[in-house]
């Protein structure tokens, strides 16, 4: 991998991590792209490189943080998701290697995004959304993200599905997808490059996954703080449109 390549990676994990359009679906697209093979060391660098979207969230609410009963909502929240990265994972990760399976999740939550948001505006029209996060939607919530095991399903995209379905304000339930990737990614990747520690130990890995993770921390920073902007004023829906677009293309592209 040369360092121009690891750059585009870094912004295309930084750009995509936290949108609801599947990071894992875009960094794959990339790799085949600039014509990288999925090697061991490519699923190292794709993991390790989400440290520095991690780090992007760290620094942005960094005070929220400090917060016992949120940090116990995060934690319940996590839950499903735990259980079901040690239990099913191993099982179908196998099955997850066929790019066709990110072409039906990108379109059919394209699909679901752009429904639920059509509800979601007719239901509040007169109304408006909840603006706090129950422990009940917490572990609903962490339910939803255990979706995202599946590859282009997104795991911000499956939480604010759910999110808005709970008829959860956008704002709010965007401000809690960032955190609860926190510790997601934080013990996923710890548990990843533990297994894969004996390529972290070779002189040629380090550079590029050390510029890509910074790029990729940089990018971040401005995404979270653009989207949760956006998010204000504006729906999901575009994202929605984006997903379908983007599977037609690769559909395309593969046949």
């Amino acid at each position: 991998m040369t360092i121009i390549q690891s750059i585009i990676l870094g912004i295309v994990e930084g750009l995509t991590e936290f949108l609801p359009i599947s990071s894992t679906a875009h960094l794959l697209i990339t790799a085949k792209l600039l014509d990288l093979a999925q090697t061991d060391f490519m699923k190292v660098f794709e993991i390790s490189i989400q440290v520095g979207a991690i780090l992007a969230v760290l620094v942005t609410f960094f005070k929220k943080f400090f917060d016992v009963e949120l940090l116990t909502k995060l934690a319940v929240a996590f839950i499903p998701t735990g259980i079901a990265g040690l239990l099913l994972y191993p099982h179908l990760k196998m099955f997850f290697q066929n790019t066709w399976i990110i072409v039906f999740t990108l379109g059919v939550g394209g699909v679901l995004i752009i429904v639920i948001e059509k509800w979601y505006a007719k239901k509040f029209t007169h109304t408006s959304p909840r603006d706090s996060i129950t422990f009940k939607d917490a572990l609903l919530l962490g339910l939803f993200q255990a979706i995202a095991i599946v590859p282009g399903t997104s795991r911000s995209g499956a939480m604010i599905v759910g999110g808005l379905v709970l008829g959860l304000k956008r704002e709010v339930l965007t401000q809690f997808t960032f955190l609860l990737a926190v510790p997601t990614m934080i013990i996923a990747t710890l548990y990843s490059l533990y297994k894969s520690r004996a390529i972290l130990t070779e002189a040629h890995a380090i550079l590029p996954i050390v510029i890509a993770t910074a790029v990729s921390f940089a990018v971040a920073l401005v995404v979270i703080k653009i989207f949760l902007q956006y998010i204000r004023k504006h729906s999901f829906e575009i994202f929605g449109w984006y997903r379908i677009a983007l599977a037609l293309l690769l559909a395309l592209w593969l046949i």
